[in-house]
């Protein structure tokens, strides 16, 4: 069996609290996966679909080699967001047409996508997931929502409230609603227990709530300051008029707008207030932001970490450690959330709390661009990863707000580094894009916009030379020493990246020498980063002073993350003088960190490759190269395809196939190409024995990368046919040729389908 059949692999959550009943459901949801590829829990909010979802998917992950993937569409704001909010949760990190990697990478894989709370981008949803069905046939998606996606072959269970117990209860045998509401009970007043004496009144409350769990969970917590006579006599007080309704009206919505509202009257005007002002943020808060964003009343006297006590003892919001400087961190239910959101435009508030959310958010980002070449790096990167949904709601905000659209160019230009090491470049230039179309003031906050932009197009081959001739005019206007060096720094990248590496490290010495007169300390070692690249490139050995100064300079400012980098720089210049153990030692050293940054472990092991090669072990090169190019992929950046680091990979490739023979070197390279990405570092560190070799022949593919079908549906394209008469053709569906179609231009870097013939007439003709 293939070393990546027996992984666990996945970023489901553990459960917190107990999951009850749903027997049926849980059957019934397994048989309709078993046999469909899309699978959409429907249902009120609040029932429960998300729970059911959870256990589902962790009831069958075994059958899914390739992991079982969560992703969490609830504080997506933006539609065009979703196929980079998929990459995110499935750890790609892309730089281009994020549907388009996001394919090729499911392609060949076995793998379980869930889907959680599709209701609001529900188009986009069905549009995406039917373009990776198309390709990959390994691909189950499990979908929440709402209300249907109307995707094609969409399989739909409609998720009912617990069954709840009859008028005339018994008690002679176990109710789902009643269970939940007992061991929910006894979480939060220990020593609760179902007995003859509260039963009755269990059970009115349960039907009271018509077996809605969400409901049912916020009325047990209660039960800490109540007991069950009370919470039944408050819930008839308060619901009784919210849930009589019409006949045949559909209730469940109310009665749990109901119970939450009744949990808003329980709080304090304070507590109310910072619930409603606390629901600006989706993806969760710290105290420092509940401080400077829920600005109190005057009449309160209590403290925000008094009022966030409080919520916190009402199961108004729920806390999670390890975030940022080991501070705790504050969530919502998404249900809770928008009531909160609700009641906040009712009040007329949300126009003041929005503004000083942007400016928390503007000087939070601009402390990221000073503290973070330090001590704190990769705190601040995880830091900024877990507020990742509250930036992009405060910057979608910003932008369609005239007045404050300056503050997302400044968010968006001091998080420029964030973009790149968090594998958000195409969100990065998304933002800053929009952000200079509407601020068009020539200031030094648009200068520094214009550097990000650059910077960010460059890595993925994007048009730059217009950024980079303002952002030259802005230089001189302001007489801007470091907007100089960015200037050149971005022209010397793009010189070295397209093969000039002569005329690129002329400009990087011309940006080394800027930034150290602007003593910026982050950008120097950018730059001698760079520098050292290129000049390793051109056998120049003043590469390795710039490499062991960018290593120095991690060590004087404790930087962790860079120092990564400073490693790698430091090791191919040792390797290239001959020093193959020691580039190899250091190399490994820079793995062990095990940082989040798959492009810098795509660069590190592809350089261990390098070493093995020269010492002679071409099985391990041709391992490594395999392991190398699984995390180029997941990487998503087209670096390494650069010409100056191709041309290493194939010089070891050649020498590894020569003394191995074509289909030794294939095998080994395939058993790793597969890994995953905690299985490369594991296998270059020595703690993984050689991966077991794919049996029978290594899978080649088409040429230019296509795979079997993709060349039929080339061959047809090329014949001038049109998706409706190739899916008429080949039996299948108009989306599936589509997502082919869209997949081979990408594949084949072509813009059009004029251009399929002319690269297909340069290609081998396929035997009969």
């Amino acid at each position: 069996m293939h070393a990546r059949s027996r992984r666990s692999v996945g970023n489901l959550p553990a459960e917190l609290t107990s999951f009850v009943g749903r027997r049926h459901e849980l059957v019934e949801v397994k048989r309709l996966l078993s046999a469909a590829r899309l699978v959409t829990l429907t249902g009120a909010g609040g029932v429960g679909k998300t729970r059911l979802a959870l256990r589902v998917a962790a009831d069958v992950r075994r059958a899914f080699p390739d992991g079982v993937w969560l992703v969490e569409l609830a504080d997506l704001g933006d539609p065009h967001l979703l196929p980079s909010t998929v990459a995110t949760a499935l750890g790609l990190r892309g730089t281009g047409d994020q549907a388009a990697a996001l394919a090729e990478y499911l392609e060949d894989k076995q793998l379980l996508l869930v889907l959680d709370n599709c209701e609001h981008v529900a188009d986009e949803c069905a549009t995406l997931v039917a373009k990776l069905l198309a390709i990959s046939g390994g691909l189950r998606v499990l979908a929440t929502s709402r209300h249907t996606l109307h995707g094609e072959g969409e399989h739909i269970l409609h998720v009912e409230p617990l069954p709840v117990p009859e008028a005339e209860d018994t008690g002679a045998s176990p109710v789902e609603a009643v269970t939940l509401f007992t061991e929910r009970a006894a979480a939060v007043s220990p020593g609760f227990e179902l007995t003859p004496e509260n039963r009755a009144a269990v059970v009115r409350i349960c039907r009271r709530l018509e077996g809605i769990p969400l409901a049912i969970e916020l009325a047990a917590v209660r039960l800490r300051v109540l007991s069950v006579d009370q919470l039944v006599e408050r819930l008839d007080d308060r619901l009784g008029l919210l849930t009589s309704r019409p006949l045949g009206a559909r209730p469940r919505p109310r009665t749990l707008e109901a119970a939450i509202g009744w949990s808003f009257e329980l709080c304090t005007p304070a507590e109310q207030r910072m619930w409603t002002q606390a629901s600006v943020f989706p993806g969760g808060f710290d105290l420092d932001a509940a401080e400077h964003v829920c600005a109190p009343h005057e009449t309160d006297g209590d403290s925000a970490l008094d009022v966030v006590a409080g919520l916190l003892d009402k199961s108004v919001i729920s806390r999670r450690n390890g975030t940022f400087g080991r501070q705790a961190w504050y969530r919502m239910l998404e249900t809770v959330r928008e009531y909160g959101g609700a009641k906040l435009a009712e009040a007329g508030d949300e126009t003041g709390v929005r503004a000083r959310q942007a400016r928390y958010y503007a000087g939070l980002a601009r402390r990221y661009r000073t503290e973070g070449f330090g001590p704190r790096q990769v705190e601040w990167l995880d830091r900024l990863r877990r507020e990742h949904a509250n930036l992009r709601t405060v910057l979608e905000q910003c932008l369609a707000t005239p007045e404050r659209a300056s503050h997302a160019l400044d968010i968006a230009a001091s998080l420029w580094n964030f973009w790149y090491g968090g594998g958000l470049v195409p969100e990065g230039c998304r933002y800053l894009r929009r952000g200079l179309e509407l601020c068009g003031e020539r200031t030094i906050t648009r200068a520094r916009a214009l550097y990000g932009m650059a910077f960010l197009a460059i890595q993925t081959g994007a048009p730059h030379t217009e950024l980079l001739a303002e952002l030259a005019e802005l230089a001189e206007e302001f007489d801007d020493e470091r907007l100089r060096a960015g200037r050149a720094e971005c022209a010397g990248m793009a010189a070295f990246f397209t093969g000039d590496l002569r005329g690129g490290a002329e400009l990087l010495e011309r940006a080394l020498a800027g930034y150290r007169l602007a003593g910026d300390a982050l950008l120097v070692f950018d730059t001698l980063i760079l520098l050292a690249a290129a000049r390793f490139f051109l056998g120049d050995p003043r590469g390795t002073a710039a490499a062991e100064e960018a290593l120095a300079l991690t060590e004087r400012h404790e930087a962790r993350w860079s120092r990564g980098y400073a490693l790698w720089a430091v090791a191919i210049h040792r390797w290239r003088a001959g020093e193959h153990r020691q580039a190899a030692d250091l190399l490994r050293e820079a793995i062990a960190l095990r940082l989040t940054d798959r492009t810098l472990l795509a660069f590190l092991v592809e350089a261990l490759a390098w070493c093995h090669s020269s010492e002679g072990a071409h099985d391990r090169t041709a391992r490594l190269l395999g392991g190398s190019q699984a995390v180029w992929r997941l990487s998503g950046a087209r670096v390494g395809e650069m010409s100056p680091y191709q041309s290493f990979d194939e010089q070891c490739a050649t020498l590894a196939r020569n003394a191995l023979g074509d289909e030794e070197f294939d095998a080994a390279f395939a058993a790793s190409a597969g890994f995953g990405l905690d299985e490369v570092v594991r296998y270059a560190l020595g703690e993984k024995p050689a991966p077991a070799r794919a049996s029978g022949p290594a899978r080649t593919g088409e040429p230019g990368g296509l795979t079997r079908r993709q060349r039929e549906i080339a061959e047809l394209v090329a014949r001038g046919m049109t998706n409706k008469e190739i899916a008429a053709d080949l039996v299948l569906s108009g989306r599936t040729v589509e997502g082919h179609v869209e997949n081979i231009l990408v594949k084949l870097g072509l813009t059009s389908r004029a251009q399929v013939a002319s690269w297909l007439a340069g290609q081998p003709r396929r035997p009969a």
